[in-house]
């Protein structure tokens, strides 16, 4: 009996969910997607809480199993927030799949650096979205056609590399060799630079 309410409670809250985040990117303004999403989960999930909370239908369970019931809505909204949106809003390798079925299912691999230089930043608007997103989360201002890196932004970076060359494996296949470049993808960068801001 338990189980079936347990379900009940799980296509309430993924109904909600569904309906809430379709109103949120059909008819309000999203800053950026992933809290959007989440927003739209936490929202759903209180609004599922509630249901659970205040009807008798979920009378069989007690405080803790209610408590319980509401953080899986707020588990399972992270993960689709982080899961689906976000990645195929962001994701390179859906871009790859995408374009070659746009290309009739094939491109030669000689072809994918003039991809990336002569349409995959323009169709997506890649500087545009990643620098708007930049300055909406404050890791980063605009100011007088400078873009600086704020005191938030420079914590989540020095993490970042950190993670970057101590937590990413060391012997990754990339082209049929293995290779630890991505874990200092700086290592070979040019020391000439011209756009450095005054």
């Amino acid at each position: 009996m338990k189980i079936t309410k347990v379900i009940a409670a799980l296509f309430i809250f993924i109904i909600i969910f569904i309906l809430v985040y379709l109103i949120h990117i059909k008819f309000l303004k999203v800053n950026i997607i992933f809290y959007s999403a989440i927003y739209d989960g936490i929202l759903a999930s209180f609004i599922t809480g509630l249901i659970i909370f205040l009807s008798s239908f979920f009378s069989i369970f007690n405080l803790f199993e209610k408590l319980q019931m509401f953080l899986i809505c707020l588990l399972l909204s992270y993960i689709f927030a982080i899961s689906i949106p976000t990645v195929i809003d962001r994701s390179l390798s859906f871009y790859i799949l995408e374009k070659l079925n746009q290309r009739g299912g094939s491109i030669m691999l000689s072809g994918f650096d003039t991809i990336f230089k002569e349409e995959y930043m323009k169709e997506h608007r890649l500087v545009d979205i990643r620098l708007t997103e930049q300055n909406s989360s404050g890791t980063l201002v605009i100011e007088n056609n400078c873009v600086k890196l704020t005191e938030k932004g420079k914590k989540i970076a020095e993490f970042s590399l950190f993670f970057r060359q101590n937590f990413l494996p060391k012997n990754r296949l990339i082209m049929g060799e293995y290779s630890d470049d991505l874990t200092n993808p700086f290592r070979d960068s040019s020391n000439y630079i011209d756009y450095k801001c005054q």
